[in-house]
């Protein structure tokens, strides 16, 4: 059982793992959201993004007592945490950042032989080179992780459509950033032979499966969207995947949380 080897709790050892992943557009916004969803769902596992605070203005309840956690923000702007919980670890993993991170975009911890990252992609529409830029070190990061023998489980807000299913077609447009040839060539690179899409694994032919929507016209009720937010997990860690969801329903958000949860 690969799950044992990191988890303290002997109780635990057969249970679950559930990584869950969320942009929340605003952590003051969505604090007692956040420790709502937390509490509902009980993560092992949490990673935020566009958090749009510094630490001293994160709230003092989202400092969750049952989660080792890294808040990584910058004020009004982009941001990233991790939270795992003690459960999974007893003692603190050490929170960093790859060499390539830029304006608070991701976070990463190590426990036991998997490396957990949340990630904020730019979405390119100030600086489109800058964005392919960050995405090429972020495949090339991912390649190091695996070259050192560890497993990875990469979520966040990707900032891309995998594939033209990842739009609706009411939203599909040539030529605009998210949805270009290039990003999805490289979002291809980052997948490569060793990340597995959890969600397109267990649910290939869905071709209503969003979790951004515009917030306007009903986009969100009517589930007009993209695919933007994403589990991607090593394949030995990927096979072991029973469910991938968006909760479409749940916040105030332009995303909805994606649960994933492995045997």
């Amino acid at each position: 059982m690969p799950w044992g080897t990191i988890r303290s709790d002997p109780k635990r050892i057969c249970a679950a793992l559930k990584i869950a992943t969320w942009n929340v557009n605003g952590i003051r916004a969505r604090q007692l959201q956040f420790c709502d969803w937390v509490t509902q769902e009980q993560p092992d596992v949490v990673c935020l993004q566009e958090l749009k605070a510094e630490l001293y203005q994160i709230p003092p309840q989202c400092h969750l007592d049952e989660y080792h956690a890294f808040f990584h923000g910058l004020k009004a702007y982009s941001g990233v945490s991790l939270h795992v919980k003690k459960t999974l670890t007893v003692e603190k993993p050490a929170f960093g950042h790859p060499a390539f991170d830029m304006e608070a975009r991701i976070v990463q911890a190590e426990v036991g032989d998997t490396v957990f990252a949340s990630v904020y992609v730019p979405n390119g529409n100030k600086n489109y080179p800058a964005k392919v830029d960050f995405v090429r070190r972020l495949v090339a990061w991912a390649r190091e992780v695996h070259q050192a023998g560890k497993k990875l489980v990469l979520c966040g807000d990707m900032n891309i459509t995998r594939s033209e299913m990842d739009v609706h077609p009411r939203e599909r447009r040539v030529g605009i950033i998210g949805q270009l040839p290039e990003e999805r060539a490289l979002f291809a690179e980052l997948l490569g032979d060793e990340l597995v899409d959890v969600h397109r694994k267990l649910d290939p032919e869905n071709d209503r499966l969003f979790t951004w929507w515009a917030p306007w016209r009903q986009m969100r009720e009517r589930n007009i969207g993209w695919r933007l937010d994403y589990v991607l997990a090593s394949k030995s860690i990927a096979e072991k995947a029973t469910s991938c969801v968006v909760q479409r329903e749940f916040g105030t958000s332009d995303h909805g949380p994606v649960v994933a949860t492995f045997a």
